[in-house]
């Protein structure tokens, strides 16, 4: 019989867990970023892809491509968010208000924060199909949406145990977040490397902030469940 493992130590393992798993994603977005500076193969390749996308713009999807990046701006995400945190609250679902409050809004905080420390500027064409003037790295909206969508599984696999629902909704958040990092790089205001980051820093996010909430409620909830 394997032993029990104390809330405390668990908490703990989570926290490191989603910590290094932070700690990977910031090293790679120095990496990406050093590799920006010096000119690594990485950058010829983001460069490369981007020339190539705008080059194949059409009228018909650079109006789709624009309106499905606008249903996932950090505005838009943030919308989503309140909407969803005011029924948490008119429901007493508190701890998913807070779960939603603290993966939201902390890791759009994180994503300034990265952007302001790595200074990327966003690809430059003669005849852009959409303008911006912060910085790129790493993209905002892929990082909303990975954490949007992310959040929306927890939701299923919270709500259901049987694989069959839970796969289906792995796979659409996968093909939607997929959609949204490729609405960037096509109307051509991230780089490749910009939308990977992106991705992974909203998966260390999700896995710090999610898994410390959760040993944290386990451990409250412990005494209650010994209590007589």
């Amino acid at each position: 019989m394997l032993p029990t493992v104390p809330p405390a130590t668990r908490l703990g393992l989570h926290i490191a867990l989603g910590a290094l798993l932070l700690i990977a994603a910031a090293w790679l977005f120095g990496a990406i970023a050093e590799d920006v500076v010096t000119g690594d193969r990485i950058t010829q390749v983001d460069v490369a892809l981007a020339q190539w996308l705008h080059a194949h713009a059409s009228a018909g999807l650079t109006r789709w491509m624009l309106l499905v990046t606008d249903l996932h701006s950090t505005v838009a995400v943030s919308v989503y968010s309140a909407v969803a945190g005011i029924y948490f609250l008119l429901t007493h679902r508190r701890r998913w208000l807070a779960a939603l409050a603290v993966c939201m809004a902390g890791g759009l905080a994180l994503n300034v924060a990265m952007k302001l420390a790595f200074h990327r500027a966003r690809p430059v064409f003669d005849q852009p199909l959409l303008t911006l003037t912060s910085y790129s790295f790493p993209s905002g909206h892929v990082l909303g949406g990975t954490i949007l969508y992310g959040l929306i599984v927890v939701w299923v696999f919270a709500r259901t145990p049987k694989p069959g629902w839970r796969l289906l909704a792995i796979g659409l958040a996968a093909v939607a977040i997929a959609l949204v990092a490729f609405t960037r790089l096509y109307l051509g205001v991230h780089y490749l490397t910009d939308v990977g980051a992106a991705f992974l820093e909203g998966i260390a996010w999700l896995t710090l902030s999610l898994g410390a909430l959760a040993e944290r409620w386990r451990a409250a909830d412990a005494p209650q469940a010994a209590s007589p």
